[in-house]
């Protein structure tokens, strides 16, 4: 039926709805084909395989009275005691949740009938006494997906990386030399890369070098009511980047380096810190710069990379996991060096989800003792912030049995690494985690 469609009738079921997935659902659970649902619901049967295998969701639960355990050898291991909770502990290892944590001899399995259609366990009939890792399509949890990436998609300003680099060498040079945007218009009118709103906007929004600090009347001018737009530069960033794919990647790559990474913002308007957080041993970057901008967290990437070299920043910044903010949505600039290598893979977090980079969030806390909130970081250099982090990663913790991050950083990658950063190790009883200590006022 689907191949009869009008032109038209394919416009309009272009997109989904929660009744068609919900019906999706039930068709799954019941072993209908591709084929068959989308001749249901008048769609191509590879708009389905696409709409489950985008939206399918892990789940990591085992069989009806039985934990998971995805060993291929969980079915002829007698081990016994692997982990040493207890020295009369008489449990088979391969019954025991724990087991795939620490056994050394753990060897992953994946079910072969989730490499073709339908892709998931929804109808398996086997399903209830599996204890393997599995894989669901749930329609409400694949509406909210579509409905926050539609969201998503349509804020901000659909620029790319070199549209805005081509306005903001337009505009800021007259600018900063006290010209206005419709005079720079009007004197090059033919070259003019936007229209004046466009550029108007773009400037309010931090998008470019200047600021509407830069322009007289525009301070003089009350500020309009309603919400700041941000600038997404790819407005599909999150496509094959999601957290469930950064679940599946470490899956994969268990032994991958993750930097977790974030945004501290001082007063509104004012500059900002990009923060980087090494899951491995719990340090921490941060770097000043002029706005919240994609361009320039892309400036602080490119000149680590410069600076510890390709070798060893492969070895730290193998996976960046940030949130959805506006200056991370440019992914592909930082994973990919000037030669068009692959350096990093980036994924992001689910929106209101902070506690799936809690490290980061968490040392923020030590952060604020040293900046509270409010305070403005506009006459802050970098050298402050290096000073200031030199301290947050001497400080001992806990966790480490109070071995200092600095210390982990300086046995995983060495002291020179630490000092190509402009950071180095302060003596306990000189660490100060007071405002004072960056702010001479």
């Amino acid at each position: 039926m689907y191949g009869s469609l009008t032109r038209r009738d394919e416009q309009l079921r272009k997109h989904l709805t929660l009744s068609d997935r919900k019906s999706i659902e039930k068709c799954l659970s019941q072993g209908v084909s591709f084929a068959e649902i989308g001749r249901r619901l008048e769609v191509a049967p590879c708009s389905v395989s696409r709409e489950v295998r985008r939206h399918l969701v892990q789940w990591e639960k085992g069989g009806w009275g039985r934990c998971m355990n995805d060993c291929v050898h969980r079915k002829s291991c007698f081990q016994y005691d692997l982990c040493g909770a207890s020295p009369a502990c008489s449990k088979k290892c391969s019954i025991c949740p724990r087991c795939n944590s620490v056994c050394p001899e753990f060897e992953a399995e994946e079910c072969s009938r989730l490499l073709k259609p339908p892709y998931v366990c929804n109808g398996c009939r086997e399903r209830r006494g599996c204890t393997l890792k599995k894989r669901l399509y749930q329609a409400r949890n694949a509406e909210d997906e579509y409905t926050r990436v539609l969201h998503e998609a349509r804020r901000g300003f659909n620029l790319c990386s070199e549209e805005l680099k081509a306005i903001d060498e337009f505009f800021s040079k007259g600018i900063l030399q006290g010209q206005s945007v419709s005079h720079i218009i009007a004197s090059q009118r033919n070259r003019a890369p936007c229209s004046e709103s466009t550029a108007r906007r773009l400037i309010h929004a931090g998008a470019i070098a200047v600021r509407n600090l830069d322009m007289i009347r525009v301070c003089k001018m009350k500020p309009r009511r309603g919400e700041k737009r941000g600038v997404k530069v790819d407005t599909k960033c999150r496509e094959g980047r999601t957290y469930e794919d950064f679940q599946e990647f470490r899956f994969r790559h268990p032994d991958a380096a993750v930097v977790e990474v974030d945004s501290v913002i001082g007063k509104r308007g004012g500059k900002v810190l990009l923060t980087m957080m090494l899951r491995n041993c719990n340090f921490m970057l941060a770097f000043l710069r002029n706005g919240n901008t994609a361009a320039s967290v892309e400036y602080w990437f490119s000149w680590l990379f410069s600076q510890l070299g390709e070798v060893l920043y492969r070895r730290m910044f193998q996976v960046l996991l940030a949130d959805n903010g506006m200056e991370f949505s440019d992914p592909r600039a930082l994973e990919f060096d000037p030669e068009d290598e692959r350096r990093s893979w980036v994924f992001y977090c689910h929106p209101g989800a902070p506690y799936q980079k809690r490290k980061v969030e968490n040392n923020h806390g030590l952060l604020r003792r040293v900046c509270p909130k409010g305070t403005s970081f506009d006459g802050l250099t970098q050298k402050d912030v290096d000073l200031m982090m030199s301290h947050v990663n001497s400080y001992g913790r806990e966790i480490f049995n109070g071995v200092s991050p600095a210390q982990l950083f300086v046995s995983m990658y060495g002291t020179a690494a630490l000092r190509l950063i402009g950071q180095r190790i302060i003596p306990p009883e000189e660490i100060t985690l007071r405002p004072s200590l960056i702010f001479r006022n």
